[in-house]
């Protein structure tokens, strides 16, 4: 299976696919995988997500890793994990969800804003660094505080993300994107998913080789 690490090497492109319904699931993740995403994440604030989660796994572990967002409970890192999920992804920094995703080896990705934050939870054991939200840290705040975490740490810019702004965040030192809105909401039809996931991989593409 590929690890969360593999995952962002390939494609640091993180789906999230809030508001999603289970007779999506498979849909949704087809065009996404086939557009080049490794990373995709229900928010368990989504209709039935474990079920969404369990069909996307079960399809599409092999090359891609699948995961819950929302996650505010330390209860629900077992579940997901039991439905096929290996990303525990928050909006906040819990260190309860943050030992249990750690204890049962699933990849943390919590929602931070500071060093503080950040710093104590890589210390804690967080695989990826979820700067949230973005549009309240512009690409400057983010390279400011690239400069004094390790340089192993993985940063992601999530909120209010589109193509025409991963340039200056790329700049900046993010390593990761999570995008929502700009991706997939609910309402949108399967090829529309399709047609904007591909925008985003040509654009991060076309961004790295001018870099």
């Amino acid at each position: 299976m590929m690890t969360i690490g593999e995952a962002i090497e390939a494609c640091p492109l993180i789906a999230i696919l809030r508001g999603l319904e289970p007779s999506e699931a498979l849909p949704v993740a087809d065009v996404l995988v086939e557009a080049g995403f490794k990373i995709i994440e229900v928010p368990l604030n989504s209709p039935q997500p474990l079920e969404s989660i369990e069909k996307i796994a079960v399809k599409h572990s092999k090359n891609a890793v699948v995961g819950a967002g929302t996650v505010l409970q330390a209860r629900d890192v077992q579940v997901v994990g039991e439905a096929g999920g290996r990303v525990i992804v928050a909006p906040n920094m819990s260190l309860d969800v943050g030992h249990a995703a750690v204890e049962r080896g699933l990849a943390w990705c919590p929602g931070v804003f500071t060093p503080t934050e950040a710093f104590s939870a890589l210390d804690l054991g967080a695989s990826v660094l979820k700067f949230f939200p973005a549009e309240m840290l512009p690409p400057r705040a983010i390279g400011a505080m690239r400069a004094v975490l390790p340089r192993d740490a993985v940063v992601a810019a999530v909120g209010g993300i589109t193509p025409d702004s991963m340039g200056a965040y790329l700049a900046a030192g993010t390593d990761a994107f999570g995008l929502g809105s700009a991706l997939f909401k609910p309402g949108y039809q399967v090829e529309d998913v399709g047609r904007r996931a591909r925008r985003f991989v040509t654009t991060l593409r076309t961004l790295r080789k001018a870099m």
